[in-house]
């Protein structure tokens, strides 16, 4: 029976020897043999056996420049631990590499020469014949590319446990170890990368997406699971399609037309280069580039599809690449392959005739061409410089499947190393056994790299884990445009981590991608706009659940997350906010002492209440002084005590309403305003009156007295009190809450009754209209006495801000209430303030020279001789008119008239006399007065005595040491002492 198996087996392999001649291998012999298995060709030539004759070895076509760089990596690799003195010292390492034409049936027929090798060694047959010149055992193999061919030869080789260790193979379902005993690889699974790309497109908001897959092991399982995470995302896919690189074109362009009549505009793709690069041709043929492509590891750095022609269409593709490695020497060792040097590596040859478009002189296709069955090529030398022509074969830049390569190769001579330094006792075998490193089968070194865990030249951790897999991370590009020549750049523009945290392991830099190739702009692949926090989703009849319209929440629900369901109810004591995004609870507000405008107007009350203070104060320290006994001193001080009250009335309107307060603070600020407004008035009138007068007399001495001025004071303000204790009694205030509006719970104070409010402010207003009457009228006063103008600006003012605060009062709700009419009572009252008294205290301390006796008394004679003037003046032509009709007769009659200032006095030469004259000139009036001796006394006293009684300033203060003319009181009379004299006064 061992027999009958030895020539099966023999036959077999003898088979797959003659199958696979010199040309189509990289052999070198060895201590110890590695296979490998690399796409050199992207596919086979398609062709139809009829089986009239034995079946032939499909022809591989379309150079791999890539699959040929991988291929050299190993050989490269391999040379290097060779070469070593301290990894497998004495001992070599062989190669036998076959091309797998990236298809199932080469990598198999490829594979079962490395099974056939190892089951002759397995049955020992040394004692039939005589072996010692056969090839050795292959102890594990390097590949496959990609995950389908790896499934293929993972089951062949499994049945042996012969490790294998692919580079580039990352479909998930060849992590499952009871299916797959002897497969291993050094490229992450596509279980991370269909979730990284699931998390990218949720990066950029996208919920409506195209997906295209191979159709093998590695597009299915990877859109599997890429479906998966999109639904656990609520992101629909709008067309989910297959390919493969064999479809017939109408195959293709009905994809494209599927693809082009979407309105998704990001189309991720599960495939390898070969299979995607017929899709990409018809896109580039119809020009459609409104669409972002994202790309799987297998094709996102393809040279099939990342060619300069299809940059149009494919520019601002995102793609998934592996973690680039460095290899020292490898970039030398690419430029200095040659034919004619590497004749164990049969693959050069043909490498050197696709880089060059040439043939080598003894290539069988030389052979073929010539006798006319393969196009012409010249022919080469085999010595042409690699480094003069562009080649995929020599972009070293980014090596990530090369490294790959390389580390796979090193991890086997790892495993094969530790092995040669196992110390029995410690060993991974039976009772603790070390492998014997010239005898030991591929199931040992399985074995052994299940358990690796080592450090290499970068410094970087080696492991396989459970599944054996090798922890790696993914670097994820950007396709660009050169600037220099047009070719496509790689641009790293972020990483995906897949062993972080969640939500960290997705990294992008959003300023560094181009979208299209030219914009930064993120391009919107959503079926429909998203709903925003505060609007929930509604349903479109017949459409998928990403097609939605957007409808706002009612008030008092909410949502607080993009593209919501349902909006939820808020809690009883709760309300949505504006954009119905969450809901807080009733905010209980008043005008309140810490908010800014609280505190603004508390400063301001504040303020006037020093201000009325400082001016109490100049006022007293200054008390004996002119201008402040021309004020009416006494009266001065309530008014100024009043105004302090107005000004602190307004205090009461802040702070949270209590019943107190509500019924304290109109009456405090109604009755302040009164008492002012009172002062005020009766000061103005007084002097009017005072002035008005034509002989003083002694009724009016008591009429002007104080005790008379306190008691108008008194019944004014008693008015207002009246007002306040009716409306306390009958509808006093008191606080509550205002519920009209949702979100807000207002407590105010409810007034009990606008009409007592408005009888409170109307009587104000109306002390304030008769003041302002007086004022006016006595506007041409002395500005000493009566500050005239003052008081009817500060009137003005007044009724300003009360005839605004009616409308503004009843159109303003909450705080606002108050608010506006503490800003009413500060500005009435600081108008009253300034108006009527820091002119007065300005002069009082930065003008004293001004504040003196003679210049009260120059202001006030001043307006009596201006009162005497027109008095003569009237008396003057009254007699003139009565001597007219009597027939001129003027002896006794004094004469005047009016004209612009001269010097000297004007004197009439007809009669040789001085005429009497009152001559205003522009800015004075000069007065001249001339009257005959008998009628002096007579003529000035009348009009002179209701002024000189000075309306409260004492006669003797007014008139004596006067400087314009000498005056002489007698009696409350005064008598012109003869004195012709010209006054000049300021105009006022």
């Amino acid at each position: 029976m061992r027999l009958l198996l030895y020539y099966l087996t023999l036959l077999g392999s003898s088979y797959v020897i003659s199958t696979y001649g010199p040309h189509q291998r990289a052999q070198m012999t060895g201590d110890i043999l590695l296979g490998g298995l690399f796409p050199l060709h992207f596919g086979i030539a398609s062709k139809d056996q009829d089986l009239a004759a034995r079946p032939e070895s499909t022809q591989c076509v379309r150079f791999n420049f890539r699959g040929f760089r991988w291929l050299q990596a190993m050989i490269f690799a391999i040379e290097e631990i060779n070469n070593s003195s301290t990894l497998l010292p004495n001992i070599t390492l062989g190669y036998r590499i076959f091309d797998t034409c990236n298809t199932v049936s080469k990598a198999l027929e490829a594979t079962l020469s490395f099974v056939a090798q190892n089951k002759i060694d397995s049955l020992n047959l040394d004692e039939f014949c005589n072996c010692t010149d056969h090839i050795p055992s292959t102890i594990a193999v390097v590949g496959a590319a990609g995950s389908a061919v790896s499934t293929a030869v993972a089951n062949l080789l499994g049945l042996f446990y012969i490790p294998q260790i692919s580079y580039a193979s990352s479909s998930r379902l060849l992590s499952n170890k009871n299916q797959y005993k002897s497969f291993m690889r050094t490229i992450p699974t596509d279980e991370y990368q269909a979730t990284a790309m699931a998390d990218i497109i949720e990066y950029f908001q996208w919920n409506w997406v195209i997906a295209v897959a191979s159709d093998d092991e590695y597009g299915r399982p990877g859109i599997e699971k890429f479906e998966k995470e999109m639904e656990e995302r609520d992101i629909c896919i709008h067309l989910n399609e297959l390919i493969s690189q064999y479809f017939e074109d109408h195959e293709i362009k009905a994809l494209a037309d599927r693809i082009e009549n979407s309105t998704a505009k990001v189309i991720v793709v599960f495939a390898s280069g070969p299979d995607v690069e017929p899709l990409i041709k018809e896109m580039v043929r119809r020009n459609i580039t409104d669409r972002i492509w994202l790309a799987s590891e297998a094709w996102a750095i393809s040279s099939l599809v990342a060619k300069p022609e299809y940059l149009d269409v494919m520019a601002g593709t995102i793609g998934f690449a592996l973690k680039a490695g460095r290899i020292p020497g490898f970039r030398e060792f690419l430029r200095h392959v040659q034919p004619k040097k590497d004749s164990h590596n049969e693959f050069v040859r043909e490498f050197w005739e696709e880089t060059f478009n040439c043939y080598l002189e003894d290539s069988p296709r030389f052979q073929e061409s010539e006798n006319g069955s393969t196009s012409f090529r010249p022919l080469c030398s085999g010595e042409e410089d690699i480094a003069s022509v562009e080649t995929p074969y020599l972009d070293y830049k980014h090596l990530r499947i090369s490294y790959n390569v390389y580390v796979a190769v090193y991890s086997i001579a790892q495993a094969l190393q530790d092995i040669l330094t196992c110390t029995p006792g410690r060993g991974l075998f039976a009772n603790n056994s070390c492998a014997d490193i010239k005898k030991m089968e591929a199931w040992q070194v399985l074995k052994q790299l299940r358990h690796l865990n080592y450090t290499n030249s970068m410094g970087e951790k080696m492991r396989f884990d459970e599944n054996s897999d090798m922890e790696a991370n993914y670097t994820i590009i950007n396709w660009h445009r050169s600037t220099e020549d047009g070719s496509v750049v790689f641009e790293e523009v972020g990483y995906y981590n897949m062993h972080a945290k969640r939500g960290a392991k997705l990294f992008i830099d959003r300023t560094k991608i181009l979208w299209n190739g030219y914009s930064t702009e993120v391009p919107f692949s959503n079926c429909s706009e998203d709903c925003e926090p505060g609007t929930r989703k509604g349903i479109i009849d017949s459409m998928p659940t990403c097609c939605f319209e957007c409808t706002e929440c009612s008030d008092g629900e909410y949502s607080n997350h993009k593209d919501a369901s349902v909006c939820a109810k808020c809690p009883n004591n709760s309300w949505s906010n504006g954009n119905h995004t969450f809901c807080f609870l009733k905010e209980v507000e008043f005008l309140s002492w810490t908010e800014p405008f609280g505190i603004a107007l508390a400063i301001c009350a504040v303020l006037g209440v020093v201000l009325t203070a400082f001016v109490i104060g100049v006022f007293v320290r200054f008390r004996n002084t002119p201008i402040v006994k021309a004020t009416n001193r006494e009266l001065s001080y309530v008014l100024l005590f009043s105004l302090i009250c107005c000004f602190s009335s307004s205090l009461i309107f802040i702070g949270e309403p209590q019943d107190w307060t509500c019924r304290l603070r109109q009456p405090a600020f109604g009755v302040s305003f009164v008492l002012c407004i009172s002062c005020i008035l009766v000061k103005t009138n007084r002097v009017l009156l005072v002035f008005e007068a034509k002989i003083p007399t002694s009724l009016h001495r008591k009429w002007w007295g104080l005790n008379l001025q306190f008691l108008l004071v008194f019944l004014c303000t008693f008015v207002q009190v009246m007002i306040c204790v009716v409306w306390l009694y009958n509808a006093p205030p008191s606080s509550y809450q205002n519920h009209d509006i949702d979100e807000i719970i207002f407590i105010t104070c409810n007034e009990g009754s606008v009409m007592a409010l408005g009888f409170l402010i109307g009587y104000t207003c109306i002390l304030a209209a008769i003041c302002f009457f007086f004022a006016f009228k006595s506007r041409k006063l002395p500005e000493n006495f009566t500050e005239a103008k003052f008081i009817t600006f500060s009137m003005l003012i007044f009724f300003i801000v009360w005839i605004s605060f009616i409308p503004a009062y009843f159109s303003t709700y909450g705080k606002f209430v108050s608010a506006v009419e503490v800003i009413a009572i500060l500005a009435s009252s600081f108008g009253m303030l300034a108006c009527i008294f820091f002119n007065k205290v300005y002069i009082i301390l930065f003008k004293p020279s001004r504040n003196t006796i003679e210049e009260v008394r120059c202001s006030t004679a001043a307006h009596a001789f201006k009162v005497a003037a027109k008095a003569t003046l009237k008396h003057s032509t009254t007699s003139r008119k009565k001597s007219g009709s009597l027939g001129g007769s003027s002896a006794s009659t004094p004469s005047s008239s009016i004209s612009v200032k001269t010097n000297g006095n004007d004197y009439d030469t007809a009669s040789g006399k001085h005429r009497p004259r009152v001559s205003f000139g522009s800015g004075t009036v000069t007065l001249s007065l001339s009257f005959e001796e008998s009628r002096r006394s007579s003529l000035i006293n009348p009009a002179l005595q209701s002024f000189l009684y000075n309306g409260g300033v004492r006669s003797s203060h007014l008139l004596a040491n006067c400087k314009i003319c000498n005056f002489s009181k007698l009696y409350g009379t005064c008598l012109f002492q003869g004195c012709r004299d010209t006054f000049t006064y300021k105009a006022v």
